[in-house]
């Protein structure tokens, strides 16, 4: 994330919770920047024949817009405003352009949470190139009210069944290796592990360095989720670096 954007996040924080909490969330974002940066990617394939269905509970349902025009005002009002209203919108805004499409789930019609994809390329430099038929799955978020009901596995698994409708390659999503919750929420899912890796991009060119650990193949499978991942500053296992152009 660029250095502005992390200030402006920050801001915006600092306006809903105050110092003391935005010193401890400095705190923590610092550490995690400094000693758990890297990411667990993981992949799926579309084409599986395993490819579970789009069954959702009747008090859910599920809402793709491939336009921003196409979006309520108050669903983007809510969306926009979760973070930094500013950014956020700007973001939207470019996303739509890049053809991504934004994925909205809904809990009884009032707006749960949400995720992006986006066919064939990434918004930002990614840590691979993709296909013309992979699609990336980004930003997906459930509002603090909704957590714990099991929606991010559960929109999920719908976008990867609609997509593979219509795509024969693969899918591709990251989380963070500290979000414990996110990659339990995954585990849930189709997604299987594809490598642990940590990038820099520095004038149009993008570094990206693997990290090989054994350790993480264990990430969905039963209580491996929970256990340690390994030394978060890369003293356990085998890094290879790739440079990627833009």
């Amino acid at each position: 994330m660029a250095i502005s954007s992390s200030i402006s996040r920050l801001t915006a924080y600092f306006r809903r919770h105050g110092f003391g909490a935005t010193v401890r969330r400095a705190a923590v974002a610092g550490r995690r920047a400094l000693f758990s940066n890297r990411m667990v990617l993981l992949y799926c394939d579309l084409a599986a024949p395993s490819s579970p269905a789009a069954d959702l509970p009747n008090s859910l349902t599920v809402e793709r817009h491939r336009t921003q025009t196409d979006v309520s005002l108050s669903d983007l009002e809510k969306i926009s405003a979760f973070w930094n209203q500013r950014l956020s919108e700007r973001n939207i805004r470019r996303r739509f352009e890049l053809g991504a499409s934004l994925w909205l789930i809904k809990s009884e019609g009032h707006l749960a949470g949400y995720g992006w994809t986006l066919r064939g390329q990434t918004v930002e430099p990614h840590y691979f190139r993709l296909g013309p038929d992979d699609v990336h799955l980004f930003d997906f978020q459930v509002f603090p009210q909704y957590r714990g009901r099991g929606l991010n596995p559960l929109l999920v698994g719908y976008i990867l069944h609609m997509l593979a409708v219509e795509s024969q390659g693969r899918a591709f999503i990251e989380a963070a290796e500290w979000n414990r919750p996110q990659l339990a929420s995954l585990r849930n899912t189709p997604f299987r592990y594809l490598g642990l890796a940590s990038k820099l991009t520095l004038s149009r060119r993008t570094i990206v360095c693997w990290s090989e650990n054994e350790n993480l193949e264990q990430l969905h499978k039963g209580d491996a989720m929970n256990a340690p991942i390994g030394a978060a500053n890369g003293s356990e296992g085998n890094s290879r670096l790739v440079d990627l152009k833009h």
